[in-house]
């Protein structure tokens, strides 16, 4: 039992110097940024989405499938997921929004277009 204690103290000494060492070992900050990079591709493109849903909601309003008041619902919904998914790009430090896939403005929420 005497041996075995002292040989546990250095397994766990052992152990948490790796756990503590690993941010200086060679590769870490490149490792790191690849993973940033796939986030932020990941994001970009849940962004661009987000915003096809938010145009075909519209288009569901427009076209009477979706009533005004289910519209509203769906598209709070969609834009406070469309605004999540903008404050992690940004947290990231990539971009906003990029000016070709932004969603048209809204037309007035019971609007509908002549028939």
């Amino acid at each position: 039992m005497s041996v075995a204690a002292p040989l546990l103290i250095l397994l766990v000494f052992g152990v948490c110097l790796v756990l503590l060492s690993q941010p200086l070992w060679p590769g870490h900050v490149e490792r790191r940024a690849e993973v940033e990079d796939l986030r932020r591709v990941d994001l970009e493109a849940a962004r661009v989405a987000k915003y096809r849903e938010i145009r075909d909601a519209e288009l569901d309003r427009d076209t009477g499938k979706l009533s005004p008041a289910d519209w509203r619902a769906a598209d709070r919904r969609l834009r406070a997921e469309a605004v999540a998914i903008l404050d992690e790009l940004e947290a990231l430090g990539g971009p906003a929004t990029a000016p070709d896939a932004a969603p048209a403005p809204a037309a007035a929420p019971d609007a509908r277009p002549a028939r």
